[in-house]
């Protein structure tokens, strides 16, 4: 019915999907107001997005949390009311912010103060709340924000990429005495996992290493809001590793990828999705792994924990939940988080402590596996003795999967992890993930960054007088040539380099321009 700010631009096609995605797809006979969340293929070209910051946002961020390129998140607020007036009797409306920022607890909390005023007032609210979040501050890693709106302030600390993993969210400090006092958001982002992961704890182990090798995956759910919630805990669950592949918190039959996941000439693809609907059951049976949960519950113990079933039992409608896979775990259950988790509930401890157990047990996991990798891949770098000041700098050595295996027998995760278990198998079958891929990459250009930053280092540092002596007019027009190429690139790389060096290398271009005959001089110039 309405798209605000106006001028933002969606495609037919992106806007069919969002209404899709904006309702229940399969009966919900619950009445009042349910969130959710969605994640929506952007259709159509690149688009400028009005908040251009050269990319700043995205390297000081966590890879967690950087923008997002080429797709969309949904954050939707559902109400549902008997209303004898309308034709169905019922009143059904949805209300969506749409963001590149995967910020899903600030979305759900700003729908949660604005989507009852918009049912009421319409227009006009979102007229006003508009204006309000205009004057917001840009969101800046490793900032504390005060977000003014409909009478309240929200306060929220965006992480950053220097941000300790596993450390708790620093105290935000009240400089300005906020009246009134402010809404304070533990975190941007993070869920409450232990609630969402409520019954599936005894399989963590088994899902942390389904997400690692991207493995394809469905999530059946009675509700949007439990399919959403644990799409987004399952893909948290490798931070601070960046999980690469492709999710969608919810899924509907409508949505323009339909028939690429379900088709069944080609393996499903790797993706986590998050599905209501029963027909899902059929179309996505021939999918390896299927997590099927009823309604969440918070209670005073331990939920039924879902049991791991063979994939051919699912074929009933009225299927019971649990995990539907054949998949055996490389690394052994670990019972001591259990059991901690149990004296937990046992002793009425509150779900957020109990989520960062669960929280920290992950980080440690994860950073049990991936350190010895950081490590060899370190091991690559090539010594800074080696870096001259009038050649290339050298090339960083290739990753060789076997050499990196060699090297887990004296530096592997045995030493930070009390795992036992099939470290190696693990590791070969992550190679061919999309997620080592993706970490491989960024390590990789993060890496060439380093270098191109130590050979500027290297070239600031060097006597160029004396190494003109004996050159001729075009060996010295070609390193004027390939120092401004330099200098430009890293201006626009952002390559780690302090600004005094690149003002040296000015200078010197600079100097060496000036030792030339006038008629260089001037081409140069130009």
């Amino acid at each position: 019915q309405l798209v605000y700010p106006h001028d933002f631009r969606l495609t037919e096609k992106e806007k069919t999907s969002i209404c899709y995605l904006s309702f229940p797809d399969s009966y919900s006979g619950g009445l009042g107001d349910t969130q959710f969340s969605f994640r929506l293929r952007q259709a159509g070209g690149p688009r400028h997005s009005p908040f251009q910051d050269d990319g700043k946002y995205n390297r000081e961020a966590p890879v967690t949390l950087q923008r997002e390129a080429a797709h969309y998140f949904g954050y939707v607020y559902f109400r549902q009311v008997k209303d004898s007036s309308m034709r169905r009797g019922y009143f059904q409306k949805s209300l969506v912010l749409v963001s590149r920022l995967p910020y899903v607890n600030l979305f759900q909390c700003l729908l949660q103060l604005i989507a009852p005023e918009y049912f009421d007032k319409l227009e006009p609210c979102l007229e006003a709340v508009c204006n309000e979040i205009d004057q917001w501050p840009p969101p800046v890693p490793g900032q504390t924000l005060n977000l003014p709106v409909m009478g309240v302030v929200i306060q929220v600390r965006i992480p950053s990429r220097v941000d300790k993993p596993g450390s708790s969210p620093v105290k935000q400090c009240n400089q300005e005495n906020l009246l009134p006092a402010p809404l304070v958001l533990p975190s941007v982002h993070e869920l409450d996992l232990f609630r969402c992961f409520q019954p599936v704890l005894i399989h963590i182990q088994m899902l942390w290493e389904l997400m690692l090798l991207g493995e394809p995956m469905v999530v059946m759910a009675p509700s949007p809001t439990v399919s959403s919630e644990m799409v987004l805990a399952l893909t948290s669950c490798l931070a601070p590793l960046r999980y690469c592949c492709d999710f969608r918190p919810y899924f509907t039959i409508h949505d323009s990828e339909f028939k690429e996941y379900t088709t069944r000439t080609q393996a499903p693809p790797n993706i986590v999705v998050g599905v209501t609907n029963p027909f899902f059951i059929k179309t996505l049976q021939h999918w390896p792994h299927i997590l099927r949960v009823g309604e969440l519950r918070m209670s005073g113990d331990l939920p039924k924990q879902v049991k791991v079933k063979k994939l051919a039992k699912l074929k009933t409608l009225d299927t019971k939940p649990g995990i539907y896979t054949s998949y055996k775990t490389f690394l052994h259950k670990d019972k001591t988080l259990i059991k901690r988790l149990l004296k937990g509930i046992q002793r009425k401890r509150p779900s957020e402590v109990q989520s960062a157990l669960l929280r920290r047990h992950l980080l440690e996991l994860t950073q049990s596996f991936i350190i010895p990798l950081e490590h060899y891949m370190a091991s690559l770098m090539p010594l800074q003795r080696a870096i001259t000041p009038w050649k290339n700098p050298p090339q960083i050595r290739p990753f060789c999967q076997e050499d990196f295996l060699k090297s887990l027998e004296h530096a592997g995760p045995q030493l930070t992890c009390v795992l036992k278990g099939d470290w190696l198998g693990l590791y070969r079958r992550f190679f061919k993930s999309p997620n080592f891929d993706g970490w491989f990459r960024q390590r990789h250009r993060e890496m060439t960054q380093k270098l191109e930053a130590l050979h500027l280092e290297a070239i600031c540092e060097a006597d160029i007088v004396a190494w003109m002596k004996d050159k001729s007019e075009v060996e010295i027009v070609d390193l004027v040539l390939k120092l401004r190429e330099k200098l430009v690139r890293a201006r626009c790389q952002h390559l780690p380099v302090k600004e005094e060096t690149l003002q040296r290398v000015g200078l010197y271009i600079d100097t060496i321009i000036g030792s030339l005959p006038e008629d260089l001089q001037a081409v140069l110039h130009h």
